[in-house]
């Protein structure tokens, strides 16, 4: 039987992972009681006694978990939740619906779980770069709606507060000087040169997520019609938790919050043949974060992709 040890299982992508994997019985929990759960030793010994350790911690500490397993220890996969290790060489990208990506995830011990807001740009961008529609050096924005539940505990208090800022009543911007944590893994896995143009807007709802990339048809090389082949085509090749979908659109809107509770992603094209909407909905929490990092430790362990997923 498979052992697992969460480090940082008391935060908000934590305590989904171990949620999803509540009942399994191919699998075993290693666990730190609340006086260990931060102790070095005691962290050390659950990381390398275990078969795959999932961090979800910041990016300092998940340097510090990753330097705690032992040289020598050549058993503990490793999937990493924070942006340390993204772009990092001798990571692989935990996304598995990119071409060759479920097989180099399958190969390695160190696999980056991918960020949120990235995880929908991506999948929205690196199969038109494959298919040569969209150029390296393509001038890209893209703007993305999540819940609140992806500023974990701090932000989650802050809008369930009794007393809550007006302010949180509001949709509101930030990343706001351009240099969101997620843009690098962006260009690099979707194959640009440069980084989009990236807005990204936290609501006052708990979870889901809907990033969109504006085009105009022009420096496309596709029509919407054409884009909607290429990614039926690309997501329909081989099961996954990304599917495209020829109606996703609900009477004229599209709710950030439609995947809220599941795992999986669905993508989509809209507009006309002058300016074309891409967009991506999925939880936060699901296939932006927990949901991903139990596909990725599926496929590690040798278990059905999908099993403990809500897809």
């Amino acid at each position: 039987m498979a052992t697992v040890f969460i480090d940082g299982a008391a935060g908000t992508t934590g305590l989904r992972i171990r949620q999803r994997l509540g009942g399994r019985k191919d699998l075993t929990l290693i666990e730190l009681d609340e006086e260990r759960r931060k102790d070095p030793g005691a962290r050390a010994d659950a990381l390398n006694r275990a078969d795959c350790a999932i961090l979800c911690l910041p990016d300092a500490a998940a340097e510090e978990a990753v330097s705690l397993i032992d040289p020598a220890n050549d058993r503990t996969a490793v999937i990493d939740t924070s942006t340390a290790h993204r772009t990092a060489p001798g990571w692989v990208y935990g996304f598995p619906e990119l071409t060759g990506q479920r097989e180099n995830i399958l190969r390695s011990k160190r696999i980056a779980n991918p960020g949120c807001h990235a995880s929908g740009f991506i999948a929205l961008i690196a199969p038109l770069r494959e298919a040569g529609i969209l150029s390296e050096d393509a001038a890209l924005s893209a703007f993305s709606l999540t819940g609140y539940s992806g500023g974990g505990k701090k932000m989650i208090a802050e809008y369930e507060s009794p007393a809550p800022s007006p302010l949180l009543s509001a949709p509101r911007m930030y990343g706001l000087g351009q240099n969101h944590k997620h843009l690098p893994e962006m260009a690099a896995v979707a194959g640009l040169s440069v980084p989009p143009v990236f807005c990204p807007i936290v609501a006052p709802y708990y979870t889901g997520m809907e990033v969109t990339v504006p085009l105009f048809a022009p420096p496309v090389g596709g029509s919407p019609g054409q884009i909607a082949e290429i990614y039926r085509a690309y997501y329909g090749k081989s099961p996954g938790a990304v599917r495209f979908s020829d109606s996703a659109d609900e009477d004229g809107f599209l709710s950030a919050s439609a995947f809220a509770g599941r795992d999986d992603m669905e993508i989509a094209v809209f507009g006309n043949d002058d300016r074309i909407l891409l967009t991506a909905r999925f939880d936060n929490l699901g296939k932006g974060a927990s949901g991903a990092a139990v596909q990725n430790l599926n496929l590690l362990l040798g278990a059905d992709e999908f099993a403990g997923l809500v897809l």
